[in-house]
This record gives structure tokens, sequence and C-alpha cells, in this order.
């Protein structure tokens, strides 16, 4: 596949006012994206953000680029991702975008798109955009200018939507609720989606300032959350980050529940009620202890790379509908299109209702594995410590060494010259001793 030059793994990212996540190119990509996706005079594009300060240069950026494509702008204001692309596709729209560097904190920012059906873009179509950026930017005749106008009831819209992803039979008038809002943007929407199923809601993390999001709080950082569940003696507690994508919730004890432990969830009641579709796909990084208790179930696994984008891509290979990551994306692809940090908390809490179970007790059937991460600098990115014999002889000892009780995963970062070695087992100690012993032959053989 031809390389990408400004597109990751999840659009464009970076640090604000460096090259490319600066107005000048927002403006040259918003033109693009309505060149390449806005389908001529008459076609329509979505802009949402999270509540970052940058976030109100880069729409008017973007939107100033698309009406001068041709294309009419629908300003959707702050808004969780996957709000934007159910509305993507409620509106008919030719793609959505999002302003947003999801969990990361305020001076980075990033912009992604989805298409016209909800799901992000395919390569090829990212690759069109990047090949219309080398053109020079044209404006269209004035009476071909797009128009831009806001969408009033976008909240409402996407907080109806979440409601009807669970049965209208549940009821949650029995639970109390902290609901962590990372001072993001599901701060306006995901206290009225519990509250409105009937919840007693405790709000934290839902003053957004511009420069406060992610900061010491959401689903990167429980701590508070666990806190505020036991102070308010709460049955439970929902993080979510500053996109709401993703989603970390914590149980009546003070318990952190991971993305894994969720999937396993919701994984395990769709199985039971007969509802699963195939299996659930996770990542190199799921933790072997959700792949042993799925196998209880006789519910198949599959891992994909790292990233929500290539658990999206193993899901529509296998034809399955439920995958995610430990890191709290829950992708529930009968419900939607996208990870949704909304809609994967509401199923366990549908959960939790059927079977009337707390939350410590829906997550008893899955016994995390210990797991030791050390990152190994490398000297420099040309190094290639992982084809070095002396590197893959001592990875195959340690597997050996843990059998079927436990698996060593090395990787190389993608965004740093860094080696992540990973061990997990049954065994914590020795678990970290094995991470600890390939970790030092990784560095002597860079």
């Amino acid at each position: 596949m031809t390389e990408r030059k400004y597109f990751g793994t999840d659009g464009v990212r970076g640090t604000v006012g460096e090259y490319p996540i600066t107005p000048d190119f927002a403006l040259k990509l918003g033109w693009a994206v309505g060149k390449v996706l806005g389908k001529g005079h008459g076609g329509k594009v979505l802009i949402g953000k999270d509540t970052r300060i940058s976030g109100y240069m880069f729409e008017s950026a973007l939107e100033a680029g698309l009406i001068a494509a041709g294309v009419d702008v629908l300003q959707l204001g702050p808004m969780p991702t996957p709000g934007i692309a159910y509305l993507t596709r409620t509106f008919r729209a030719s793609a959505g975008i999002v302003i947003s560097a999801s969990h990361n904190p305020f001076n980075d920012n990033g912009i992604k798109f989805f298409s016209e059906d909800g799901f992000k873009l395919p390569d090829h179509v990212e690759l069109e955009i990047e090949a219309m950026l080398d053109q020079p930017m044209q404006t269209v005749c004035s009476e071909q200018l797009g128009k831009a106008r806001r969408v009033e009831d976008a909240r409402g819209r996407y907080i109806e939507f979440c409601k009807a992803t669970i049965p209208s039979s549940i009821n949650l008038s029995h639970l109390k609720i902290v609901i962590d809002c990372a001072h993001g943007a599901t701060y306006h929407i995901a206290p009225e989606v519990f509250s409105e199923l009937g919840a007693t809601i405790v709000k934290i993390g839902v003053k957004p300032n511009g420069l406060n999001i992610n900061d010491g709080c959401g689903a990167t950082d429980t701590r508070k959350l666990a806190e505020t569940v036991l102070a308010e003696q709460a049955d439970l507690g929902i993080a979510f980050d500053g996109d709401g994508d993703r989603v970390m919730m914590v149980d009546e004890k003070g318990e952190q529940i991971d993305g894994d432990q969720l999937l396993f969830i919701i994984a395990r009641d769709a199985k039971q009620r007969g509802k699963l579709t195939g299996g659930v796909v996770g990542t190199l990084m799921t933790n072997l202890g959700m792949e042993k208790a799925l196998v209880k179930y006789d519910i198949p696994f599959a891992r994909a790379k790292v990233g929500d984008r290539y658990v999206m891509e193993k899901l529509k290979e296998n034809e399955w509908t439920i995958g995610g990551e430990s890191s709290g994306h829950v992708i529930c692809l009968d419900s939607t299109t996208t990870g949704d940090g909304v809609v994967a908390a509401l199923q366990v809490l549908a959960v939790m209702a059927k079977q009337n179970l707390s939350l410590n007790q829906l997550k008893s059937g899955m016994s995390k594995y210990p797991q030791t991460m050390i990152n190994v600098r490398l000297p420099s990115r040309e190094a290639r410590p992982l084809d070095n014999s002396v590197v893959i002889d001592a990875v195959a000892e340690i597997e050996r060494e843990l059998g079927d009780r436990g698996r060593v995963l090395l990787r190389a970062s993608g965004t740093e010259p860094l080696i992540r070695v990973m061990v997990e087992g049954e065994d914590a100690a020795q678990v970290k001793q094995c991470a600890e012993r390939l970790a030092t032959v990784v560095e002597s053989n860079c």
C-alpha cells in the first residue's frame, strides 16, 4: 500500500501549531475533503468537535475550505465522536468530520473522518484526499459556494439514539451512578442519557474550559471516579474519554472495569440469550484472562493489531459484531458503526438490570492475568532488535516456561523509538521476572 503522508491510524493528529495541525493546513484539508467526498454542488458535510480550545480555530478553517469547494456545512458543536458518526448517517451527509485528539491533553488536536455510512474512511479514500492536498486550491464560482448552518437539535437526536440501543423495558431507577465526562464532548449528553432512563446521577468532569479535557479525570484516569463512587456509596461509576468513544467503569467496591471486562460481560450475555453473532475481536494487547474466559462459554476469539481501526477490519472480515480494546474502545456493530462509550455502558447496565446483579458480580466470570509492560528505548529508529536471533531465542525460551499459562508480546511503538516488551501469565512474580529478563536481552541487542 502507498505510504500515507498525513493520515495515521485515526485521521491526522499532533500538537496544535505544529504542522500539520495548523489552521492553514486545516483550510486546505477541508477543501480537499470537499472535492473528494462532497459529491459536487449540493453535497453536505457535518463538523463536530470536542471541548479543547483549539477546536474553534479548526472548525472555522475546515468550514471555509469546504465552502470554497462548493460543499454545505452542518455545524454540530461539541459532540462525541460516535454521535457524529450516527448523525452523518441520519442526515444522509457525504461525510462527517471530528475535531478531536480523543484521550490526549488539550494542546494536541486532530481531524478524523467518517464516510456517508458512518464508518471510518477506507485507505484508498484517504490517499485520494492526500493527492488532492498536493493540488492548488481553487475556489468554486460564487453561485456554487457552500453554505453553513448549525444543527440546533444535534444533542437531543443523539441522546434519543443512545437510549434506543437498549430495550424500552429497562429502567435504571434502582441505580445511583457517578459519571465522569473528562470535561470532554459527553459533558452535556451522557448525564442526560442515564438520568432520562431513571438513574440517580452524580456528575464530575462536566465543566470544560478548553484546557482541562482529560486532565486527571475520565477514562484515562479513574482514580477520582473510584473515590467518588465510594464517597457517594454509588452502585457504579462510568468514565468517558475526551471524545466519548472510550469507556471505563468502576464497580461498587471502587474497582476498575476495563474494556476487556466490559467486552466479556456484553459477549457472555449475548451468547446466553442466543444473540451473539460469531465471536469477539480483541487486539494483541487483550488480556489472556478474557480469552480464557470466553473459551469457557464456547465463544470464538480473534486478535487484531492494536487500534480500533484494525478491530473493525477484523469484525467485518469475520462478519462478527462485538469487539474492542482493553483501553475502553468497545464496538457493538449491532447498535452502531464505531466505538461508542455511552452505548457500550448502556449495554452493560442492561445486563445488570436483566440479571439483577451488581457490576462486581457481573465481572466475576473473568479473571485478569497479571501483566508487566517494559518500554525499551532504541538508540535509533533504524535499530531492529526484533529480527535479532538472540532476542528471538529468548522469546521462545520464555514462551516455553509460561506454556499455556501465559504469553509474550514484543512490538515496536508506532510513535516513538521504543520496543514494548509485554509478558502476562498466572503468576505475577514470574511474569515480572520474565519481562525484566527479556527487556535486558532486547536492550543488549539493539
